[in-house]
C-alpha cells in the first residue's frame, strides 16, 4: 500500500527542502527511541519518508509512482526499512541533521563530572564491639589526590594552560558510524579544557599517586553482622573529580555467653533442680564486666525467660532488653541423703 509521506511529515507537496528537514527534526525529536516517551514505529515512519522527500531523485520518482514503486529504498524498498541499520551503523543518511540536536542538547554533550571508583573490604569485629561501638584503623593501598599539586598535574598551581586539542572547550565532536555527531570529553584534558604547562614531578601530571593510607573511622553501637559502612572520599581517587566512598562490611564474631535478637540480648543460664523449686538469686557478669542481680523465683520451670528491662543494647535512646533462659540441670547420680529426698517429694507427688 502506498504510502504518504508529505501527511507522515505533515507539510505540503510542494514543501521546500528547508521545510521538509524542520519537519522531520521535530517529529524525530518527539518519536526518537532513545527517549523515555519515544516511540520506534513512528521514528522509522517519519525517517523513511525524509530518506525519499530530502532526496530530489527520489522524491520525483515518489510523486510519480509512490511508495510502491520497489528499489526506491536502496535495493529494499520503503517497506522493508531496517530499524537495526540505525542502532549497527547502517549506511543510510540523515544529510546534514545532527541526531545529537533531537535531544536539546544531544548525545553525550551533558559533560558527566569524572568520580574515582569505590572501594570495598570486610573487617571482623568482637560481639562487645558491636554492642558497645569501637574506633577501627585500617590500612589501604589506593590512588589518592597528589598533595604537591592538588590534582591538578602541574608543577604550580598557576602552571595551566589552554588545551591544544579542544581549544580549551573541554569537549570534541566526532562522527560515530557516519551517522550522526556526538560530543565527548577531550582525551587529552579529560574534559577541564586546560593541561599542565609543566606536569607536576611528584605525579609525573597525572594528578593523583599510589600511596598506602591509614583511615580511622568509628563503627557504631548496635551495628549488626553483615552491616556496611560508608565513609565518603575515601575511595580510589582521579584526576579532575571526587574520589570515590570506602564501603567496609563489617563481621561479627559470636559471644560464647551471649546472642542478640534485634536490641535485646539473650542469654541461657544453668540452674538446679532445687534452685527451680525453692527460688534464688544469682549474679550474672554483663559484657561490660558489671555485675547484675537476677531473682529466680520458687516454681520456676525449664525454658522460662525472664526479663530486664533495659539492659540489652542501647542506641541513642534506645534501649533492648535482657532475656534469660532457664535451663534446669538435672543430675545423674545423687547423694544417698539427696535420693532419699526425691523420694520423699516423689512420694508427695512432686
Amino acid at each position: 500500500m502506498s504510502k504518504d509521506y508529505y501527511k507522515i511529515l505533515g507539510v505540503e507537496k510542494n514543501a521546500s527542502d528547508d521545510e521538509i528537514k524542520k519537519a522531520f527534526r521535530k517529529i524525530a525529536h518527539k518519536y526518537h527511541p532513545d527517549k523515555q516517551d519515544g516511540d520506534e514505529k513512528k521514528f522509522k515512519e517519519a525517517n523513511e519518508a525524509y530518506q525519499v522527500l530530502s532526496n530530489k531523485d527520489k522524491r520525483a520518482q515518489y510523486d510519480r509512482f509512490g511508495s510502491a514503486r520497489p528499489n526506491m529504498g536502496g535495493g529494499q524498498g520503503f517497506g522493508g526499512f531496517d530499524f537495526s541499520g540505525f542502532q549497527n551503523g547502517g549506511g543510510f543518511d540523515f544529510g546534514d541533521i545532527d541526531l545529537g540536536d533531537l535531544f536539546g542538547g544531544g548525545f553525550g554533550r551533558r559533560q558527566r563530572q569524572r568520580r574515582g571508583a569505590d572501594m570495598q573490604m570486610r573487617i571482623e569485629i568482637s560481639f562487645i564491639d558491636a554492642v558497645f561501638g569501637v574506633e577501627k584503623t585500617i590500612n589501604l593501598d589506593h590512588a589518592k589526590t597528589c598533595s604537591d599539586c592538588n590534582g591538578t598535574g602541574a608543577q604550580s598551581s598557576s602552571a595551566m594552560t589552554t588545551c591544544p586539542e579542544c581549544n580549551g572547550q573541554g569537549q570534541v565532536q566526532s562522527q560515530v558510524m557516519g551517522i550522526f555527531a556526538t560530543v565527548t570529553d577531550c582525551p587529552t584534558c579529560e574534559g577541564r579544557g586546560e593541561v599542565p604547562k609543566d606536569k607536576c614531578t611528584t605525579c609525573k601530571g597525572a594528578g593523583i599517586t599510589r600511596e598506602k593510607d591509614t583511615i580511622e573511622f568509628n563503627i557504631p553501637a548496635g551495628i549488626k553482622n553483615g552491616d556496611t559502612l560508608r565513609i565518603s572520599g575515601r575511595g580510589q581517587a582521579v584526576k579532575g573529580g571526587p574520589s570515590g566512598d570506602l564501603f567496609v562490611q563489617v563481621l561479627v564474631q559470636p559471644h560464647t555467653m551471649f546472642k542478640r535478637n534485634g536490641l535485646d540480648l539473650i542469654l541461657d543460664h544453668e540452674i538446679s533442680m532445687s534452685d527451680a523449686v525453692l527460688g534464688v538469686t544469682h549474679k550474672i557478669t554483663m559484657l561490660d564486666d558489671s555485675k547484675l542481680d537476677i531473682k529466680i523465683p520458687a516454681g520456676t520451670n525449664h525454658g522460662t525467660a525472664l526479663r530486664v528491662a533495659g539492659k540489652g543494647i542501647i542506641i541513642d535512646r534506645a534501649k533492648g532488653n535482657l532475656l534469660i533462659n532457664i535451663k534446669i540441670s538435672i543430675p545423674k547420680k545423687l547423694s544417698k541423703k539427696a535420693k532419699e529426698a526425691m523420694e520423699v517429694l516423689q512420694q508427695e507427688g512432686y
